[in-house]
């Protein structure tokens, strides 16, 4: 990887979590790596906080690249690869990390063959993140261990045979923190209701949680096993379980997994649709 040049095709959060995990591995050297964005601030600061090149020409920073990340919002992920259209070389690897984008629509918005499409989760910017990805036939051995490298800069990586499994993945672990920083959020209310200060009651919730999900890693076992050892016949978590259960805390973090879900195939589907229709615009 030392001498693989990487593009990365937009600058945002998961961009910078990217660029963060593979300088500070030393998997790739910062002279290796650029980046593209439309806001000049923003390109500055990447450049002078991490030292890679940043551009704002996409064109220009795929040229020579090894793997080119897209990690642009699906909205404008039309145009971006208008711009790219007959611009890659077959050798070139493309990384995306486009909610929603499928490989079909990847592959004829860029006319491009060797395609890896991943989804990463926020956690990646503390190098705790987990991404599942697959890969279009044309992907080799050696660019499919390329993905997988760069991916695990800054996480876990689960390999998916079905692309679907990367939509299922969007739901649940992509669009996953956002579950949990609600509970979190839901819980300080609730301390604070109770009489503690917000700090107190935040770093109470913070600590749970990272205790919580650290104890269940460890221990190996069933989560139901988990929840039931700290459920005392009449004791106070039985009461608070019950008030969670009659509230169908379940059927309503279901329902919002599936509807994460939906609105990950209507993305693809847009996305498939721009590409069929030609006109370049989401």
């Amino acid at each position: 990887m030392a001498l693989k040049r990487i593009a990365f095709i937009g600058g945002g959060t998961m961009a910078e979590a990217m660029i963060r995990g593979l300088l500070e591995k030393r998997i790739v050297p910062a002279s290796r790596v650029s980046v593209t964005g439309p806001r000049r601030e923003r390109r500055a600061d990447l450049a002078r906080r991490f030292g890679v090149r940043a551009l704002a020409s996409n064109a220009e920073a795929v040229r020579g690249a090894d793997v080119v990340v897209l990690s642009v919002k699906p909205q404008v992920l039309a145009s971006v690869m208008r711009e790219l259209n007959g611009k890659l070389d077959a050798g070139q690897l493309v990384l995306s990390i486009v909610a929603g984008a499928t490989l079909r629509s990847l592959r004829g918005g860029l006319a491009h063959g060797a395609i890896i499409r991943s989804m990463p989760n926020t956690p990646a910017q503390v190098g705790m993140g987990v991404s599942v990805w697959t890969a279009t036939p044309e992907a080799t051995a050696e660019q499919r261990e390329l993905a997988r490298v760069v991916l695990g800069a800054f996480g876990e990586v689960l390999h998916a045979e079905e692309e679907q499994d990367v939509d299922r993945a969007t739901a649940l672990s992509g669009t996953g923190p956002a579950y949990v920083f609600l509970l979190m959020e839901a819980l300080v209310d609730a301390g604070v209701h109770l009489g503690f200060s917000r700090r107190v009651s935040e770093e109470l919730v913070l600590r749970t949680v990272e205790g919580s999900a650290a104890f269940a890693r460890a221990s190996g076992r069933h989560l139901a096993e988990l929840r039931n050892q700290v459920t005392s016949p009449g004791g106070t978590s039985a009461a608070a379980l019950y008030e969670l259960e009659k509230g169908s805390l379940r059927t309503v973090l279901s329902r919002a997994v599936y509807a994460a879900y939906v609105r990950t195939r209507e993305l693809g589907a847009d996305a498939d649709q721009v590409i069929a229709s030609g006109s370049g615009d989401a």
